[in-house]
């Protein structure tokens, strides 16, 4: 299988489990450089790389900066030189200073990919099936369920409930205990207060059911309805980021995993990240990380010499 293959099925791979990556492509190169304009490789949530982008020196800095570009969730130009460590931030741009590289440069282009928010709709009448085609349309993810028979799951970034009393208090019994983000409820002021207090539930949670869900536009046909509810929910989205204590889980879930430690190689200084498959080696129960196979034998040769420094 061609590198491009296993890169292009590992994109698949992610996305089926929607699941945050970067896709790194090589833009420019001044030799000597192993790497070619047009090269590409994928880098995951943990740092792990699929493809080629150059050689070992230059995928950790490809490591590190994909994990930052994927937290920032913006792309960014890396330009990777020779010199002392260090880099440069610029307005798009970054520019990493590489002290194992021999001569070349390389230029590649990061870029976060992040899936769509999974968004939960309960029920299946009229306003249920708006909220599934405005959902659409805005870019959610969108599942239609049956309150009684849905089980929350990794991912979940709202649930809104628009069942009119079928499998209601299951359902958002089910999205509190799971830490969901956005929690709705379609139903009047009334209704939706005595839904919420009957609730199987610690009574800390009961407050984070959205109830009436929706900002309120003054509209009552169901496509009205629906577009209140995802106008609070972007709203929500974008003052908070659905951080914080229930946001969590979608944060991890969408990424795939908590974002990896980094590391300092003790020999040119380079920052690597800490995890699979960074070369590394144990000393006296302490795991040491580098940047390249030619770092990770001048310790091996001499590691008191790096220990102490």
């Amino acid at each position: 299988m061609t590198v491009t293959a296993t890169v292009a099925n590992r994109q698949r791979e992610l996305e089926l489990q929607h699941q945050s990556y970067v896709r790194a492509t090589v833009v420019r190169t001044q030799h000597p450089t192993s790497a070619r304009a047009g090269d590409v490789a994928v880098v995951d949530a943990r740092g792990a790389m699929t493809g080629f982008v150059g050689g070992t020196c230059v995928e950790a800095s490809v490591r590190e900066f994909s994990l930052h570009a994927l937290e920032a969730g913006e792309p960014v130009l890396l330009k990777v030189r020779p010199g002392d460590v260090g880099h440069t931030e610029h307005e798009g741009a970054i520019e990493v200073h590489n002290p194992c590289l021999s001569g070349g440069s390389i230029d590649v282009f990061l870029e976060p990919v992040v899936p769509a928010a999974h968004v939960v709709v309960v029920g299946d009448a009229p306003v249920a099936q708006s909220l599934a085609t405005l959902g659409a349309a805005l870019g959610f993810d969108i599942e239609l369920v049956d309150g009684e028979s849905w089980q929350p799951r990794d991912g979940d970034a709202a649930v809104i409930v628009a069942s009119h009393g079928r499998g209601e208090e299951m359902a958002l019994e089910q999205a509190l205990e799971a830490g969901v983000p956005y929690i709705g409820l379609v139903a009047s002021e009334k209704r939706g207060r005595a839904v919420v207090a009957s609730l199987n539930v610690d009574d800390a949670l009961r407050h984070r059911v959205h109830t009436p869900a929706g900002l309120r536009l003054g509209g009552t046909a169901p496509a009205e309805i629906a577009l209140g509810v995802f106008a609070e929910l972007v709203q929500l989205r974008a003052m908070t980021g659905m951080h914080g204590e229930h946001g969590e889980n979608e944060d991890r879930a969408r990424s795939g995993a908590s974002r990896p430690a980094m590391a300092t190689d003790p020999v040119c200084g380079m920052t690597v990240v800490a995890a699979e498959p960074t070369m590394h080696v144990i000393h006296d129960d302490l795991t040491v990380w580098f940047c390249a196979e030619s770092c990770r034998a001048r310790f091996v040769k001499d590691p008191e010499r790096y220990v102490t420094s």
